[in-house]
């Protein structure tokens, strides 16, 4: 049995990452457009959230204090999650450049 110089191997690799950049690479664009315009919807919608934010937190301290007066006692760990969401929220709603910035250079990677 002959053992062959690998050129055909070589070939066969190169080829085979073409054929997979040129099938991915589209989609790489496409989800990048797509967060782009995902991106605007939720710019223009933010008012709308943060109300629906604030509602539904006032709602989970209405359910909150509905269980204290029906007898069923709430549990530590949905009053730790409720405040919990009570200073994310108000975090955004206050300092949204400041948290911006924060998530865009954790994201971005080392500054060079």
């Amino acid at each position: 049995m002959r053992q062959g110089t690998g050129i055909s191997a070589s070939i066969g690799a190169v080829v085979s990452a073409l054929a997979t950049l040129s099938c991915c690479l589209p989609f790489g664009f496409a989800a990048a457009i797509g967060a782009a315009g995902a991106g605007v919807f939720v710019a223009k919608m933010r008012p709308w959230f943060l109300v629906l934010s604030v509602g539904m937190i006032a709602f989970g301290f209405w359910q909150q204090r509905r269980a204290k007066v029906c007898d069923v006692r709430g549990k530590a760990v949905g009053k730790v999650l409720l405040w919990t969401s009570v200073v994310f929220v108000a975090v955004l709603i206050f300092f949204p450049q400041e948290i911006a910035g924060f998530i865009a250079d954790r994201l971005s990677g080392p500054a060079r």
